[in-house]
């Protein structure tokens, strides 16, 4: 991993640490997820910004991890986000923000913290 991937994984961590932060602050219910704008927009901008900041992994970085983490998902879904956002899909986004956010920020823990260059 050089630098570059090393800082984007901590920017992504925390990202996966603010999503947390609002599912503590709000709840974990889908309903208030749903219809509370705040809660809704600060979510998806957040998962937003983890793909695109995946995005500017290094194609080599990417390779190495892809069997751990799926960097096209990620990407994806940044994408949709960007371009569908009228038509976001709540019920992936909020199962996204509770399933997968966890395990992204666990990947990015446990990869930033083996860089020492």
């Amino acid at each position: 991993m050089n630098r570059g991937d090393w800082q984007r994984l901590r920017h992504i961590r925390t990202y996966c640490e603010d999503v947390a932060k609002f599912i503590d602050r709000f709840g974990m219910d889908y309903q208030t997820f749903t219809s509370d704008r705040a809660y809704f927009n600060a979510v998806a901008m957040c998962i937003l910004q983890i793909g695109e900041l995946a995005n500017g992994l290094s194609d080599e970085f990417r390779e190495e991890t892809k069997e751990k983490m799926p960097w096209g998902m990620i990407r994806g879904m940044r994408n949709w986000l960007a371009h569908s956002y009228a038509e976001t899909d709540e019920k992936i986004l909020w199962e996204t923000a509770c399933n997968d956010i966890p395990k992204v920020y666990a990947f990015c823990k446990e990869e930033s913290e083996k860089f020492s260059g």
